[in-house]
C-alpha cells in the first residue's frame, strides 16, 4: 500500500503560481500511474492532470491546459503539479491519487485510483 501526502498549497493572487508536491511512501512510486484531482466546496472531485508511471504520457483537463504542468521524479518518490496563471476558479482542495500499473488506466475517472492523499488547499484571490 502506498501512502500519499500533498503539500504546497496556499493563498495566492490571480495570476500567481504554486507548485504542489505529492510525496509517496510505503511503495515505489514507479509502480503507479498518478493523477491530480480537485474539489471545490459543494462540488464533485474532478480530474485535473495525470502522468504515466515513467512520465512518458501526460493528460490535462481542458481548463488547465497551458497553465498547469504535471511531472514526477520517481527517484524521489514525488509527483508535482506546477500551477501558473492561477484563476479564482482554480480554488479547491487538490488531491493526488495513485493507480497501480498493470490494469487499464482510465486517468480521468477518480473511482479507478486506489490510493489518495489527504489534500492541500489552494485559494486564489481575485
Amino acid at each position: 500500500q502506498v501512502h500519499l501526502v500533498e503539500s504546497g498549497g496556499g493563498l495566492v493572487q490571480t495570476g500567481g503560481s504554486l507548485r504542489l508536491s505529492c510525496a509517496a511512501s510505503g511503495h515505489t512510486l514507479s509502480n503507479y500511474n498518478m493523477g491530480w484531482f480537485r474539489q471545490a466546496p459543494g462540488t464533485e472531485r474532478k480530474f485535473v492532470a495525470a502522468i504515466g508511471w515513467n512520465g512518458g504520457s501526460t493528460y490535462y483537463t481542458d481548463s488547465v491546459k497551458g497553465r498547469f504542468a504535471i511531472s514526477r521524479d520517481n527517484a524521489k518518490n514525488t509527483v508535482y503539479l506546477q500551477m501558473d496563471s492561477l484563476k479564482p476558479e482554480d480554488t479547491a482542495v487538490y488531491y493526488c491519487a495513485a493507480d497501480p500499473v498493470g490494469t487499464m488506466w482510465f486517468y480521468e475517472e477518480r473511482g479507478r485510483y486506489d490510493y489518495w492523499g489527504q489534500g492541500t488547499q489552494v485559494t486564489v484571490s481575485s
